[in-house]
């Protein structure tokens, strides 16, 4: 599966921190006209070019932002590819494929298998996260009522959850909300049946991809999704005070001249 990565042009990842630098209401330079049905100032498209023409961006800087992308969402050859062709600093690949391994294991339900992986890994994962360690216990369980194992799922809970939800509230919430499945005969359509959609499998994955990144001392969020909301952010509060052209369409970065 090929990655989405937006077209990081320096125009588009300038655009944002010329939103924020312009402190929105700063545009000395700036055409003095303003747009026909309101007070609002008009930038060209000329003009706004111009001013992201002024923002550079290192090319170094890039590369990292779009490495950091690829390797914490788990992109093994795509990384590789991008550090012959970009020069971008060597990675240990090994460690994506290992990670990627866990993470698809929780997500086709295999949450035992997972668990051994995160092991092998670093044991120290589970034994300092207790909320993970649950969270994975909870999404065995589920599985198990997903598959209609009743009595094996009322052992497992009582044996290896309810010690731990009565040393933790939450913990314990948790698991009586869980359990509670077993009361309706068919599972996926009752209130609570959230449970068992893939989403809780994606949830309890995400969180075991972040405690190992986490303990591999890399980030566990990439850095481009927070970018591309801040960029949003500047634009809709730039909105308020200016007519200018925008990037609409994240994929391409191109500007479309809103004054037209």
């Amino acid at each position: 599966m090929q990655p989405f990565i937006p077209s990081l042009s320096t125009r588009m990842y300038g655009s944002t921190m010329l939103s924020i630098g312009l402190g929105v209401s700063n545009f000395e330079g700036m055409s003095a006209n303003v747009c026909k049905s309101t007070s609002k100032r008009v930038i060209t498209k000329e003009e706004w070019e111009k001013k992201l023409n002024d923002v550079k961006i290192r090319k170094e800087d890039m590369n990292k932002l779009v490495m950091n992308f690829l390797v914490t969402e788990g992109y093994v050859e795509a990384a590789e590819r991008f550090h012959i062709e970009s020069g971008t600093e060597q990675i240990d690949l090994a460690t994506i494929t290992d990670r990627m391994a866990v993470r698809r294991a929780v997500q086709s339900g295999n949450v035992q298998d997972a668990i051994e992986k995160v092991n092998d890994l670093n044991p120290e994962i589970l034994d300092t996260n207790p909320q993970l360690f649950f969270h994975l216990q909870q999404q065995r369980l589920i599985e198990l009522i997903r598959n209609g194992k009743v009595e094996e799922a009322l052992e497992f809970a009582q044996e290896e959850l309810a010690p731990r939800g009565e040393e933790n509230h939450m913990f314990l919430e948790e698991l009586e909300r869980t359990v509670a499945l077993l009361a309706f005969e068919d599972a996926s359509s009752c209130p609570l049946g959230e449970l068992l959609d893939i989403s809780q499998r994606l949830k309890t994955a995400s969180e075991v991809n972040a405690a190992i990144l986490t303990s591999q001392s890399h980030e566990k969020d990439p850095k481009l999704p927070s970018l591309l909301k801040m960029l949003i952010w500047a634009q809709k509060q730039l909105d308020e005070k200016a007519c200018y052209p925008h990037i609409s369409d994240i994929a391409k970065a191109t500007l479309e001249d809103t004054n037209v």
